[in-house]
């Protein structure tokens, strides 16, 4: 029974277009998430993490920040082949750099971070876009795709260095690899006829609009040219102007520089009406996890003895991989559970980062599993607000707005993890130096 409903909630899907955008959800944030978990071994104990946090995240941002406005006019296949060269390039850099022990700049390493960012960026708003094409099980896909990239980047990463032995650098040189995928999801996996079909259907009303346009201009003309009389035959600037009215590249180029202004405007009005449903929950969500993730998480420590773990560093990839799992099990969840109320688990977010801090300055909590079951219930939380966010937009965004909106929206998430990163950075540092002066050191230790 539980089965035939299981099943039944997918039916009708294809498997080739799940398989496609569940591999993009994968392979766009795995990367992402294993520079994160790696932040400790990137910059050292003495630098705050949420440094390389920043650099991870920034130059997303403003790519989801201005992309939308602009990356209609460049095509899928062309967006791909970019996002992977850029991800592969930065992963090399950051392996082949030297490590801050022997030497290595962190400057070259931070710059291999800011090219994996910019692929994400362009990668996630560009991919929730084209769910626009393949109806709600791509979204769905995307969805636990992503929550998969962050269970396999921090797991993988945590397995690899702690359990079996890799070094960081052959860690991070594996992953340059995996960008690859996406080139195989899109060029060979996913079905392209709803793209073509949705295209063509655009051009063609393209052309509708520019024939309606064209007809009220030429009418004008032949009246103007019927009331001159003979004088419109021997005017030669007035046949030019004939011309020009009827000529389609006139036409169209006039069209293209009025719209321009106008197109910019209605986007703007789009956003607007996107930020309260939409955006200001998944901001909030973001902001208060990310901040317990960089900037609270790094001094969650317990003496070791009361701990499954041999060294101070194991806590934090541990952390991180609880929160992943929870994020993968939240964001898999849109076809068995929907929630429209988004505010809510957003607002329990922030009570975590707040019951979080207080525990780090404090240590009243009373064992190292209750953090686990803690950190875990923050992955369900922030999965379920970014998942439930792009669901709840292709239920109630018209059919026109949709595919903007669906890329526009990610700047929220993007901003929150900004914010987070420059609180982080101080309540990081803020908080180990009051655990220092209470006789706890453990996070000089790490």
């Amino acid at each position: 029974m539980f089965w035939s409903r299981f099943t039944s909630l997918f039916h009708g899907a294809d498997k080739r277009v799940v398989g496609s955008f569940w591999l993009f959800g994968l392979i766009n944030n795995v990367l992402y998430v294993i520079i994160l978990s790696a932040a400790l071994d990137l910059v050292g104990p003495s630098v705050p993490k949420a440094v390389v946090l920043l650099a991870d995240v920034v130059p997303s941002f403003i790519t989801k920040l201005c992309a939308p406005y602009f990356i209609h006019a460049v095509p899928y296949p062309v967006r791909i082949i970019t996002f992977v060269f850029l991800s592969a390039t930065g992963m090399l850099l950051i392996g082949l750099t030297p490590s801050y022990t022997d030497g290595g700049t962190i400057s070259i390493k931070m710059a291999g971070v800011i090219l994996a960012s910019l692929s994400s960026g362009g990668g996630e708003l560009s991919f929730l876009g084209l769910t626009h094409f393949y109806g709600p099980f791509s979204l769905a896909a995307w969805g636990s795709g992503t929550g998969g990239a962050g269970l396999a980047g921090a797991g993988a990463y945590a397995l690899a260095t702690t359990t079996l032995g890799f070094s960081v650098r052959t860690t991070i040189l594996a992953s340059a690899f995996l960008p690859v995928i996406m080139l195989v999801s899109f060029f060979i996996i996913l079905p392209h006829g709803p793209l073509h079909l949705a295209r063509k259907v655009e051009l063609e009303q393209a052309l509708d609009d520019d024939e309606e346009e064209a007809e009220p201009a030429l009418d004008a003309d032949i009246s103007a040219s019927e009331d001159q009389g003979l004088l419109a035959s021997t005017s030669l600037p007035n046949s030019r102007n004939i011309v020009r009215s009827q000529s389609p590249i006139h036409r169209n180029n006039h069209r293209q520089a009025s719209s321009t202004k106008n197109d910019f405007q209605t986007n703007l009005r789009r956003v607007s009406k996107l930020f309260f449903p939409f955006m200001l929950p998944l901001l909030l969500v973001y902001i208060a996890e990310y901040t317990i993730n960089q900037g609270v998480s790094p001094t969650l420590l317990f003496p070791l003895p009361s701990t499954p773990f041999t060294h101070y560093r194991s806590f934090y990839p541990f952390y991180n991989f609880l929160y992943q799992l929870g994020v993968f099990i939240s964001r898999s969840s849109t076809p068995f559970l929907r929630i429209h109320n988004l505010y809510l688990p957003s607002f329990l977010q922030c009570l975590n980062l707040v019951l979080l801090t207080l525990h780090s300055l404090f240590n009243f909590l009373p064992n190292v599993y209750l953090v686990f079951i803690i950190i875990f219930w923050e992955g369900l939380l922030g999965g379920l607000v970014y998942v439930n966010t792009f669901a709840e937009i292709g239920d109630k965004v018209p059919l026109q707005d949709r595919e903007f909106s669906l890329g526009a929206t990610t700047v929220s998430d993007s901003a929150g993890i900004c914010i987070a990163g420059f609180l982080a950075m101080g309540l990081e540092t803020g908080l180990c130096e009051w655990q220092v002066g209470k006789g706890r050191d453990w996070c000089r230790k790490l």
